[in-house]
């Protein structure tokens, strides 16, 4: 029954009855449906005709005109005189919210729940159904159910908000979505023990994996709460609002590691692509199909269901839509991660980094998740860091992208290591924290060389810049890296043998166990030099063994016997080491000996030259000394000693020139004697 009490403005006639101020009283029986339009059973016949999409509402003009602003406006500002029907297609709610308030306009009574509060409230916003026009109208109502009944219920608080969803902007607008987020986070962050919880988003007669043994009722009171019992239900909200409630949960000051939990959960239930570590790609285009994706129907897309991940040659515009939309589940689920380490596992990083790199996610977002991935880059496994490259690239696997990790993880280590906060803790803990993570990280790094040297297009520089990346001190041993070295070196059978020896140079022969000294001493694939130097490196262990042995063994005392008991097993591992060898590098090591005992030789017959050298280095430094002081004497005196060498040497020589050579006179007299014989 619905009464009119109010009065028409100018008195407008309504379908030939006039609407006067006294009381006009009209029977109706209720409302009825045909196909898609809606009836009153009334004894006026309707005056209005209402279209909402593709439902018809056959009303009256007069009780919705009493309580609607919007409708009053519609009406009177209108040109047409006779103006019956109205179209309202951008109706928040749709004809579900306007069939409820047609019957609030006429008095019928209307059951208001979690399911279409929303609606109606955003609905009568709409028709702007305020206390202007009537007291205790339709917004009043809806809003005093929402505050003082939907608010208190966390069950109602998820139901609002999950209904909340195609009800933008206008459920944003009127801060419902903002009320339940809050409303959300308070009772999440609140102490489990006095709350009765349910859990709306688990299907029926199913229960969750993470509480298989609770039953679908409340809990008893003596029944301890799990503290992720609210992950099932916030996990059932869109991504927009699940992200406003986790940004509540972190402002009330919930601890990190139960956030990234809820995060994991919710990327789990909506992307199931993270579980898939075997991700083929045919053709150049990856596409997403999501049967329950975002609708791409309508215009406000509804969220129907988890994002599930397949792989196709062609791209149309609905795949092209859902890629939209899982990369800003993505995108989403990246910007609201806790900045704490360990607030999420590794491996979901890793994962999520694969999605990212396929969905071609914003450039930095992806750096901002590697480097979270650089933090706990210890705890990767090798199948999470074979991340399939989607930009073209010739390899089959993303190197680069392993690098980088590392990297990362390099530079935050170290900035852990200088940091004076750690440094406040025991150095040797901190010390042999990083020594354990690094030697980790290592033998994660080898694996993975191992894993991609198999391919034919890695360059070597590639496959040398990662394996040289970690410092010496990081590799307790090198048979890791000697595997991925072997493995390249099959995968690769024509690198030139300067290629060999560059590959071999990243490994140190000295780190190698007796058993990969002993593949490697058979393995004709590694050049000639690093076969010796392997041989060479386990003869000088051999070698400090039995010294150590010998030294340990005289200070306790010990005979012979057991020096030689030791000697024995090493010399017999020295002899199977040596005919285990092929042929050829038994011929090689000859002639390698040969040369080394060629070279001692020589080297000896240096030595004897440099002592000659020596030796007559030292007489001509003497001579020289002598010469030195000679010149350091005075002028005058070497000058007078001069002279007197030279009178002395003058006297002798006219002494003995007088003593062979006659006088004048007697040349003369000898002269005239021969004359006169000859007169005569």
């Amino acid at each position: 029954m619905w009464e009119s009490e109010g009065v028409t403005p100018n008195g407008r006639e309504y379908g030939g009855d006039v609407l006067t101020s006294t009381k006009h009283g009209v029977k109706i029986e209720g409302f009825y449906q045909r196909a898609n339009s809606w009836y009153v059973s009334a004894d006026i016949p309707s005056d209005l005709h209402v279209q909402i999409g593709e439902a018809n509402f056959h009303l009256h003009k007069y009780p919705l005109l009493s309580r609607s602003g919007k409708l009053n406006r519609m009406l009177y500002d209108s040109r047409e005189p006779e103006l019956n029907k109205i179209a309202m297609d951008d109706l928040p709610g749709g004809p579900e919210a306007f069939e409820l308030a047609a019957k609030f306009c006429y008095g019928v009574a209307i059951d208001l729940t979690a399911s279409n509060i929303s609606g109606l409230r955003c609905a009568s916003e709409y028709l702007e159904m305020t206390e202007d026009l009537e007291e205790g109208n339709l917004i009043f109502k809806t809003e005093a159910f929402l505050s003082y009944v939907v608010l208190s219920s966390w069950r109602d608080s998820i139901v609002v908000l999950k209904n909340s969803e195609k009800l933008s902007p206008w459920a944003e607008n009127l801060q419902i979505v903002r009320r339940c987020s809050e409303s959300i986070a308070w009772k999440a962050c609140a102490n489990p023990k006095g709350i009765r919880w349910s859990y709306t988003g688990r299907p029926h007669k199913v229960s969750s994996p993470n509480w298989s043994e609770m039953k679908d009722s409340s809990p008893s009171r003596n029944q301890l709460v799990p503290p992720d019992w609210w992950f099932e239900d916030v996990s059932i909200l869109r991504i927009d609002h699940f992200v406003r409630v986790i940004t509540a949960i972190k402002v009330k000051g919930m601890r990190f590691e139960l956030i990234g939990a809820g995060i994991m959960h919710y990327a789990t239930k909506w992307l199931p692509g993270l579980a898939a570590n075997e991700t083929s790609i045919q053709g150049e285009e990856t596409s997403i199909n999501s049967s329950s994706s975002f609708s791409s129907g309508g215009d406000n897309g509804s969220w129907k269901g988890g994002l599930h991940m397949i792989v196709a040659g062609t791209r149309d515009e609905t795949s092209s839509l859902q890629t939209k939309d899982q990369r800003m589940v993505i995108e989403s689920l990246i910007s609201i991660i806790p900045p704490q380490k360990d607030s999420v596992s590794c491996s979901f990083l890793l994962r999520l980094l694969r999605m990212a790199n396929m969905l071609k996610v914003a450039h930095a977002l992806i750096t901002d998740l590697e480097k979270r991935v650089g933090m706990q880059f210890e705890q990767a496994t090798l199948s999470d860091l074979l991340i399939p490259c989607y930009d073209k690239s010739e390899t089959k696997f993303d190197v680069d992208l392993v690098q980088r990790l590392l990297e990362h993880f390099l530079i935050q280590e170290q900035t852990e290591g200088c940091s004076p906060s750690r440094q406040t803790f025991s150095d040797h803990k901190h010390v042999g924290g990083n020594l354990n993570a690094k030697a980790r990280v290592a033998r994660l790094v080898d694996s993975y060389l191992t894993e991609v040297s198999r391919d034919r297009n890695l360059s070597l520089t590639k496959f040398q810049v990662l394996a040289e990346a970690l410092p010496e001190s990081a590799r307790v041993s090198d048979d890791g890296l000697y595997r991925a070295i072997d493995s390249y070196l099959k995968a690769h059978p024509t690198l030139t043998e300067h290629e060999r020896k560059r590959l071999c140079r990243v490994m140190d022969c000295q780190k190698l166990s007796i058993d990969a000294c002993m593949h490697a001493a058979q393995n004709e694939r590694l050049p000639l030099r690093v076969v010796v130097q392997v041989l060479f490196s386990e003869q000088i262990k051999i070698s400090n063994a039995l010294a150590n042995n010998s030294s340990l063994k005289g200070a306790g005392g010990g005979g012979g016997g057991g020096v030689e008991s030791q000697y024995q097993p090493m010399v017999t591992n020295r002899k199977t080491l040596l005919e285990g060898t092929p042929q050829s590098f038994q011929e090689g090591w000859t002639t390698a000996k040969k040369d080394i005992n060629t070279l001692k030789f020589e080297l000896e017959s240096v030595k004897t030259k440099y002592l000659e050298l020596q030796h007559d280095m030292e007489n001509l430094q003497k001579n020289f000394d002598k010469v030195m002081k000679q010149k350091h004497t005075s002028a005058w005196t070497s000058g007078w000693k001069k002279l007197s060498k030279l009178t002395k040497m003058t006297n002798g020589e006219n002494h003995d020139i007088g003593n062979h050579i006659p006088s004048s006179e007697e040349q003369i007299k000898k002269n005239a004697r021969r004359w006169r014989n000859s007169i005569s």
